[in-house]
């Protein structure tokens, strides 16, 4: 801006130079040359004026670019920012519950409904061992049927007693259990090699993925399928599992929609064994039992954007083969099994930052997890040999 000013100033000197040497009378000038002389400053303020206001309004416009791409850098930092330890809660176990003991099978899975109450699903007699399937993953015990005692429990939340049960004769070889918003009960048999979508204390499922009995990796098959995660918006995730060691992503219809990982994904999954969703971030989370890590690639729940990008990925040293994980707002609660040397116990994951942030819980052979749906209660499932050692711990979320 000074230098139209300096430019104008000096420009208004010569004229003045020129008008006083044409009139040829000293100091005095000609009232023509006033007048012009006049008029030029009065251009030279306007123009002056006129410059100052494209220079403001340029100014303005650049501190406005600047404010809008500080806000996006902001934004970008926000999406990366750490969860603050102290913001997060510490698991701590809940002493004496339940109140009695229970006689469980292998406590597979657990889950909580709608209302609150932790639910089970065990294997009551059967055990899963070398003599359970052959080389082609074909289940040996087919002749013995389904287990005839009840495989689902309802439990209370204060005491751990047994409220209600149901599920027998439907299964033999549970594996996967989550109860949706709306109480559905979806479930995973990796003997029949299916998932199935119930409601619940009913018999006849409501959706069945893959083909009874029948192990295969078609888009119509399942092989051992681990765990299902299910949408706010009705989709769902199948962890298909011991065999093909992939997440088939479906509509609420049960259309095939992806296949997680597929190009240009470069992850590979070896038995992703329970998955969990964080919607507000938009990821899934797997815990990728052999590869000793927790990956969370996009869901693709609100837009496709970031499908296929590098998943955010948790593997330090002490993680160990991770067996379990469940969500809490936007960080992942795990659980590892008997690794070497590792100690069996619980790690509190931020997604963000791909960080383990906290630990917590000791364990022999811990197998699923769940959070309670209003964030209070923590559950955790072991399996073993006997009752004692087939159980579920509560924690609380203080």
């Amino acid at each position: 801006m000074w230098n139209i000013v300096f430019q104008s100033v000096v420009l208004a000197v010569l004229c003045l130079g020129l008008a006083s040497s044409s009139s040829g009378s000293g100091n005095h000038l000609p009232d023509a040359a006033i007048k012009l002389n006049e008029r030029f400053f009065d251009q030279v303020r306007e123009l002056i004026k006129r410059r100052m206001q494209e220079k403001g309004l340029e100014v303005a416009h650049e501190s406005s670019l600047a404010r809008d791409e500080s806000a996006l850098q902001s934004q970008r930092s926000y999406d990366n920012v750490p969860i603050a330890p102290a913001s997060v809660p510490t698991p701590v176990l809940v002493e004496n519950w339940p109140t009695e003991q229970h006689s469980f099978g292998q406590v597979t899975a657990v889950s909580v409904d709608p209302m609150g109450n932790p639910v089970i699903f065990h294997r009551a007699d059967r055990y899963w061992d070398v003599n359970t399937f052959n080389e082609s993953n074909i289940y040996y015990l087919i002749e013995y049927g389904p287990i005839k005692e009840k495989t689902i429990y309802v439990l209370d939340s204060k005491t751990g007693s047994i409220k209600s049960g149901w599920g027998s004769k439907m299964f033999y070889m549970p594996h996967g259990m989550t109860i949706d918003g709306h109480g559905n009960y979806w479930i995973t048999d990796v003997a029949m090699h299916q998932a199935f979508k119930f409601k619940p204390f009913e018999s006849k499922p409501l959706l069945t993925i893959g083909k009874r009995f029948r192990p295969g990796s078609s888009v119509k098959h399942l092989c051992k399928p681990t765990s299902i995660a299910v949408a706010k918006t009705g989709e769902f995730f199948i962890a298909d599992g011991y065999c093909n060691s992939r997440i088939l992503k479906f509509n609420a219809a049960g259309k095939l929609l992806r296949t997680i990982p597929q190009p240009p994904e470069f992850m590979s999954l070896q038995v992703p064994h329970a998955i969990t969703l964080l919607e507000d971030l938009d990821l899934l989370c797997i815990a990728d039992r052999e590869n000793m890590r927790v990956v969370c690639p996009k869901a693709g729940l609100k837009s496709s954007h970031g499908e296929g990008q590098p998943a955010a990925t948790i593997q330090e040293p002490d993680l160990g083969r991770v067996f379990g994980v469940s969500s809490y707002g936007d960080i992942v609660f795990a659980v590892n099994g008997p690794t070497s040397m590792l100690p069996v116990r619980g790690f509190t994951i931020d997604p963000r930052s791909e960080a383990i942030i906290g630990h917590w819980g000791e364990f022999t052979n811990p197998h699923s997890m769940a959070v309670s749906i209003n964030g209070s209660a923590l559950y955790v499932t072991e399996i073993g040999t006997n009752h004692q050692t087939n159980r579920v711990w509560k924690y609380i979320l203080a």
